[in-house]
């Protein structure tokens, strides 16, 4: 079941800011604690059970960076960063004291219907980063910012219809659910959904729903959807847009081919259909580059962007071109958007992303990581699939690497998590999304207990 031996597991110390003063991860009582069962239990009394707990019995206290403390003391690496909004840590004092200074006199006033400096400041700033030039919808969460993109997309257009991508994850309001498909958990008993949504395949090139190879396939998965969808079933001429994520996160952070996404957009110039990238997981400097589209140099015509973007704090954005950015006064609003404090933490988040290079540290830690990771595929034949860039990676585990039957996922992050590191499953994967501020020992810890996890559950297979 695995070749060759693992790396000998060390003992790691941290500080906050990253320097060995203790052992991390800390597991003073096996979790979940007593004091997380009665937490659990007052929980389960006055909570709706929509999504808890979806992976396993963490109830959280606080922490630091990349360390998260539970309400028994128990600390643990954080390998999912809050789930995607923590990629400058968590209380990063930077961002805790932008939060405070403007707490103190500023909470909010209604940027519907009345002007404050905060948000022009952010689209400015945001103006002088991403690709184009744009207008600026500021909402609260990343669904929201869908929301906005696709009345901005339709609006402007004139058109009613959008082509979106199986495997993807935009959101669970009504409107966002048409595109969601990453479990069918996320529209059962809800339908009828927003009309005049058509999902075609993502391009998963391990799992390939065409059961193709790449390169050989010369990307299929664009052509059927001239040859066969726009050509057969849906009028190009009204579809507003393509609406898809650069890299399928929830799906297990699926990365497309290289020729993938220029070939769409030549789809979409020759029909006059807008691109939209939902960045809202993957943006923010996750992968890299401020945009994970970048990696491909195409330029969208909408980006939406939430999560990280406010370091812990409710912002999202919907950030359409100056010239689709059409909507009248009225057709569109948040009460809430815009919100001075979350944009203060917005502008200091971005302060934190260039002034400290923490792309350049994704692309390097990532890059490291990977290959840590592609070493122990050589040894060990439970793991199928390696991919991802930056700090967004995925690895697939199969029983068999033939057949590519999967791993129970939420099993193999739940012993993570009894052993100190939290991650989480993405489609038939686990995921490894950390704080972009972790420090290489802390992500080396991490990775030696994986390797273990690894070794114990091939061989569990093994004797079966």
């Amino acid at each position: 079941m695995h070749r060759g031996a693992p790396r000998r597991m060390k003992i790691v110390l941290f500080s906050r800011e990253g320097k060995m003063t203790k052992k991390i991860p800390n597991i003073v009582t096996p979790p979940p604690g007593p004091e997380a069962i009665k937490w659990i239990e007052r929980d389960e009394e006055t909570m709706a059970p929509y999504n808890r707990p979806f992976y396993y019995p963490l109830v959280v206290a606080g922490g630091e960076g990349a360390i998260i403390r539970d309400v028994d003391g128990n600390e643990y690496i954080d390998w999912n960063s809050g789930l995607g909004v923590l990629n400058v840590g968590q209380c990063n004092p930077k961002i805790v004291e932008a939060m405070t200074n403007k707490a103190k006199s500023f909470m909010h006033y209604s940027y519907t219907d009345f002007r404050f400096t905060e948000p022009v400041e952010l689209a400015e700033r945001l103006n002088k980063i991403l690709p184009m030039q744009c207008k600026y919808f500021f909402a609260n969460s990343g669904t929201e910012a869908n929301e906005a993109a696709f009345k901005i997309a339709r609006h402007f257009t004139k058109r009613q219809l959008f082509i979106g991508f199986i495997d993807s994850f935009h959101g669970r309001t009504f409107g966002t659910m048409a595109f969601s498909s990453t479990s069918p958990a996320q529209r059962r008993h809800f339908h009828p959904l927003m009309p005049g949504v058509t999902l075609v395949p993502y391009p998963y090139c391990y799992r390939c729903p065409y059961k193709l190879e790449y390169p050989d396939c010369n990307l299929w998965c664009v052509d059927f959807i001239d040859e066969w969808v726009l050509q057969k079933f849906v009028p190009p001429e009204e579809v507003a847009g393509f609406f898809f994520e650069p890299i399928a996160g929830e799906a297990g952070y699926i990365v497309p081919p290289p020729e993938f996404f220029p070939k769409l957009k030549r789809l979409a110039d020759k029909y006059g259909i807008l691109m939209i990238a939902d960045e809202v997981q993957v943006g923010c400097g996750r992968t890299g580059k401020f945009l994970a589209i970048e990696h491909w140099n195409v330029v969208p015509d909408i980006v939406t962007l939430g999560k990280a973007i406010a370091g812990g704090l409710p912002l999202s954005v919907a950030a359409p071109r100056k010239d689709v950015m059409d909507l009248p006064p009225g057709s569109h609003c948040v009460t809430t958007g815009g919100n001075p404090v979350s944009c203060a933490t917005a502008l200091a988040f971005l302060d934190i992303l260039l002034e400290e290079r923490l792309m350049v540290k994704a692309t390097q830690l990532g890059d490291y990581t990977i290959k840590r990771l592609k070493e122990m595929q050589e040894r060990y034949e439970i793991i199928g699939d390696v991919r991802g860039k930056g700090l967004a990676i995925c690895i697939e585990l199969v029983k068999d690497r033939k057949t590519k039957e999967p791993v129970d996922s939420k099993y193999f992050a739940e012993k993570m998590f009894r052993k100190g590191v939290l991650m989480v499953s993405g489609g038939v994967g686990v995921r490894i999304f950390p704080p972009l501020t972790i420090p290489k020992e802390m992500m080396d810890s991490g990775l030696e207990i994986l390797e273990s996890t690894i070794k114990e559950v091939g061989e569990e297979f093994h004797k079966l």
